[in-house]
């Protein structure tokens, strides 16, 4: 295993121990509104810290991308860490334990080690490019599934609105399919399209943090991820569709000349 995947396991893991110490305790949680269901919490900055610090004692001069605390570091470094404490807070702070930590390295601009480690059900999802993805040391890979009615796609819609927000350009796509899930957290829609729960995944506006770990995950396991055109701008946009190759390509075609409106 690479060194530097070791390392952001070690601070997943920790960053894990002080989100399930804290569901033990929701009660007394601090809880703070960032914007319109936007929340964030003591154990969001806790646990990014404890990333931070497992990451920078090992590394001191990466960058690193947090969401809470912004950028650390210089922004033109050659290795920047991309990191989200805790993805899934509105499901934490209700009790629901559909909830990840997500840790991921870009050297150059290209991902190349992701971690996502599911403290609930101690899931650790771990991927280096070129090497596979691996749910708890065991290789992973995506659906099997051909067949677009059969297929289950997870799904990140602007607040909690349905396919019906973007107007014919989603609606034919969750229409199309078996089913549209939206878990509440974003980087465990990628890990489970990654180890072939969920042949796809749809999301809208997501930023780097939420996407970085988990499209290495997706890639390293036989998948496809793209923006909206196909294209590989989704880290930017924060729009982008993950999934194994035959599912990608009619969800693709569901969108073809449609309005976004």
């Amino acid at each position: 295993m690479h060194p530097m995947l070791n390392t952001a396991i070690k601070a997943a893991r920790r960053a894990g121990t002080i989100i399930n110490r804290a569901s033990l305790d929701l009660e007394h949680l601090s809880i703070a509104r960032k914007g319109p269901r936007d929340y964030v919490t003591e154990v969001d900055r806790a646990s990014e810290e404890a990333i931070i610090e497992v990451l920078r004692t090992a590394y001191p001069d990466h960058a690193v991308l947090g969401e809470e605390f912004g950028l650390q570091g210089d922004e033109d470094a050659e290795f920047q860490w991309i990191i989200d404490p805790l993805d899934g807070t509105t499901n934490f702070i209700h009790g629901l334990p559909i909830y990840a930590t997500s840790i991921a390295l870009m050297h150059r601009g290209q991902v190349t080690q992701a971690v996502v480690y599911d403290p609930t059900r101690n899931e650790l999802f771990t991927a280096s490019r070129g090497s596979g993805t691996f749910l708890n040391d065991r290789r992973v890979r995506i659906s099997g599934r051909t067949r677009y009615h059969e297929a289950l796609l997870g799904a990140h819609w602007p607040g909690s609105a349905g396919p019906d927000f973007g107007a014919p350009r989603f609606r034919d796509m969750a229409q199309g399919c078996s089913g549209m899930r939206r878990l509440g957290s974003t980087v465990l829609d990628l890990a489970n399209v990654a180890a072939g729960r969920l042949d796809g995944f749809c999301g809208v506006g997501l930023k780097p943090w939420d996407l970085a770990a988990g499209s290495l995950l997706v890639l390293e396991a036989g998948g496809l991820v793209a923006d909206f055109d196909g294209e590989q701008g989704w880290l930017k946009s924060g729009n982008v569709l993950a999934a194994s190759p035959k599912i990608f390509a009619q969800m693709m075609t569901s969108m073809q000349d449609k309005p976004s409106a």
